[in-house]
């Protein structure tokens, strides 16, 4: 219980379905809630095979390439600041997606994959977390656990975006804005403990 609690805290905060709703009721306002809902779930399936795929064979690309984990760590934990930042400014959550991307978005009947499931809930950050998860020492069951750790987060997202409207109507914009800047402190707090302890284990324990 204690890894899918895990799991699920650490990347929540990362792919961050509030600050996906504006731009899904946006890309979404002319269909009906039937098929609104239809592309929230679809959306989320994608991002726990995303997820999952990554967790499971991003060491092995890794390996490939000849990156180390910890290189990988630092790396998205420069990127998963970076976002925090970005969520932390008004506007923020925005930025997430390119305006080009949202105009292309209007023009397409799916948008469940792009750009909802990638880049927006499953993005560069919660990536780089999935594969951080992985560890040679884990077992079967604990591999099992983090893969119901993310199929909670797509529970939860789904829930977020199917009642993103009545959530964005009763927040209001400046509910919308103090949510934001709590998940990016959150989400900065993560990419610095990233940093922190790729560092700790390079300078530390490799020797």
């Amino acid at each position: 219980m204690e890894i899918i609690l895990a799991t699920f805290s650490a990347l929540f905060s990362v792919v961050n379905p509030f600050g996906a709703m504006p731009v899904f009721l946006t890309l979404t306002q002319d269909d009906t809630p039937a098929s609104r809902n239809q592309q929230a779930l679809k959306a989320c399936l994608y991002m726990v095979g995303i997820l999952a795929i990554f967790f499971l064979a991003g060491q092995y690309v890794l390996n490939f390439f000849g990156i180390r984990i910890h290189d990988l760590r630092i790396a998205g934990g420069l990127m998963i600041m970076r976002a925090g930042f970005d969520l932390l400014t008004p506007g923020g959550s925005k930025k997430k997606i390119s305006p080009d991307v949202v105009e292309e978005g209007q023009q397409k009947e799916d948008i469940s994959f792009t750009p909802l499931a990638m880049p927006m809930l499953s993005g560069p950050g919660a990536i780089a977390i999935s594969i951080g998860l992985f560890t040679t020492s884990l077992s079967y069951l604990d591999m099992a656990m983090i893969l119901v750790g993310i199929i909670l987060l797509a529970i939860v997202s789904y829930i977020i975006l199917r009642f993103s409207h009545q959530l964005t109507r009763y927040m209001g914009k400046s509910g919308l804005a103090a949510l934001s800047r709590i998940m990016g402190f959150i989400v900065l707090s993560i990419g610095v403990n990233f940093i922190v302890s790729a560092l700790s284990a390079l300078f530390f324990t490799e020797r």
